[in-house]
Parts: structure tokens; C-alpha cells; sequence
């Protein structure tokens, strides 16, 4: 369980970095104003707004995904913590032998 944590914060932080990189390289323009204006286009293709505008809604969403997915393996992982090891199946004792009886 703590592979799957320390795996799923890995992803976060890489994807927070990348999201936080291109939110930068986006600028101040009206680019991030939710697709209300104006898309520029040349014979049909799309313009690199509109690149920016998908990759960051992708990585946004990726990391909202991600978030949820540690919050639960973390609650997961505090429960069974919290339990300890007596939250196990019970342990049979082995089975205790006695000593023959001497007959005189």
C-alpha cells in the first residue's frame, strides 16, 4: 500500500510541475479565460492558444484525478494503521504436547 502512495505522489509532483510550466508559458493573455474568445485558426488547423488551452485542461484534470487517488490510498492506509497487527486473521497457538504419563 505504501508502493502504490509513494508511486501516486511521484506522479502528482511531476504532472503539478509540467501543469505549473505551461500555465506559465501560457502567459497573461486571454488564452486561460475559459474559451470564450476568439479562436485564431489558419486553414482549419489549430492555433498553439488552442494546444496550450487542451494540454493544460488535460494535466489540470490529471492532476484532480491523482489528488483524489492519494487522499484515498492515504485513508486507506491510516486505517490499517490505525488497526495494527491484532486486525489479522487470529494466529492459531501451536498445538501444546504433554509428556507421557510414567506407569509404575
Amino acid at each position: 500500500m505504501h508502493a502504490a502512495y509513494n508511486v501516486l505522489l511521484f506522479l502528482a509532483i511531476v504532472v503539478s510541475v509540467i501543469f505549473a510550466l505551461l500555465v506559465l508559458l501560457t502567459g497573461k493573455g486571454d488564452a486561460m479565460s475559459g474559451g470564450g474568445g476568439v479562436r485564431t485558426t489558419f486553414k482549419g488547423k489549430a492555433s498553439f492558444d488552442d494546444f496550450m488551452s487542451k494540454w493544460t485542461f488535460i494535466l489540470g484534470a490529471t492532476f484532480f484525478v491523482l489528488m483524489l487517488l492519494i487522499d484515498g490510498v492515504s485513508i486507506r492506509m491510516s486505517r490499517l494503521d490505525a488497526a495494527g497487527p491484532a486486525a489479522g486473521p487470529a494466529a492459531t497457538p501451536p498445538p501444546v504436547s504433554t509428556p507421557p504419563k510414567k506407569t509404575s
